[in-house]
């Protein structure tokens, strides 16, 4: 069984990045510039930014974090997405999920310049993705794909089953599985909470992604020998035994799938850690795209 590293594996990513951002600067071109605006005082969304702001950071990106209140109104919210929009010195940014329930998530993300989404969420990317355009690429499907392809995990012509159908991981990755690519070519099934046969389903897979949100679900009778699992979820559970009182636990019962599996990837340490890397990857590519 191989540990499908995401901490090792971004590190790795980071590295290159910075390598690039080195070379952009030394021609006297323009440093790559991500922002993100952050609603609200969500312990979770402040981490995850705060993780964003150091990455840009370590790779010698530049960085701005646009720190609003939770009481700010939607229009103030489209506003500042405006103001970001006409920046040119911002080459990409995103809105950090979830918004305050005041405030509407899909007309925000309709707001966004695509050329500046480097979240892959505007409708416009989604769009391009689904027609194997060039796009920005679903930062955490585009994750799991730069580590199927890292390990050199064989995925042409094998049954993928996708646990969870939600726009942000579990459509664009059935999508990005069955295309022409080298971590593509395969035939992909969707299961979601109405899928009635799901351990048939998951006995036949030779991956699975699990991506619902439920901790530990997928357990070591749902699957066959040599699987490979990506773990998406991860879940506060909690944990007496723990001096913070919880634990991290992903959709996999690791104990038990990970016995059987061929590849596997860790919660925490897994697709958590990719996520932020291929963030930082469309925030380049933003920037050579407007050069």
């Amino acid at each position: 069984m191989i540990i499908l590293d995401g901490k090792k594996t971004s590190a790795d990513l980071k590295s290159e990045i910075a390598e690039s951002v080195k070379l952009i600067k030394s021609q006297g071109k323009k440093t790559p510039h991500l922002a993100a605006v952050l609603v609200g005082t969500d312990g979770a969304s402040m981490t995850y930014v705060g993780a964003k702001v150091k990455a840009c950071e370590l790779v010698g990106f530049e960085s701005t974090l646009i720190d609003l209140p939770e009481e700010t109104t939607e229009e103030k919210l489209l506003q500042e997405i405006e103001n970001l929009n006409n920046n040119d010195s911002i080459d990409g940014f995103i809105v950090q999920l979830p918004l305050p329930k005041h405030i509407d998530e899909q007309k925000v993300l309709m707001a966004v310049n695509p050329d500046k989404d480097v979240d892959g969420f505007h409708p416009t990317n989604v769009g391009k993705m689904t027609l194997d355009l060039p796009s920005f690429l679903p930062a955490t499907p585009y994750g799991i794909l730069e580590l199927l392809e890292r390990y050199e995990v064989e995925t042409s012509g094998k049954h993928v089953v996708v646990i969870g159908r939600s726009h942000i991981v579990g459509r664009p990755m059935s999508i990005l599985m069955s295309q022409k690519r080298k971590a593509g070519n395969a035939t992909v099934t969707v299961a979601h909470s109405r899928t009635k046969n799901l351990k048939e389903l998951t006995l036949q897979a030779d991956i699975i992604v699990a991506a619902l949100g439920i901790a530990e679900f997928l357990t070591g009778d749902m699957v066959k020998d040599d699987v490979v699992v990506i773990d998406v979820g991860i879940t506060r559970v909690d944990d007496a035994t723990k001096k913070r009182g919880y634990k991290l636990a992903g959709d996999v019962h690791f104990e038990s799938v990970s016995k059987k599996a061929s590849f596997i990837t860790p919660v925490p340490g897994g697709v958590g850690p990719m996520t932020i890397a291929m963030l930082l990857k469309n925030t380049l590519l933003a920037c050579e795209n407007k050069e």
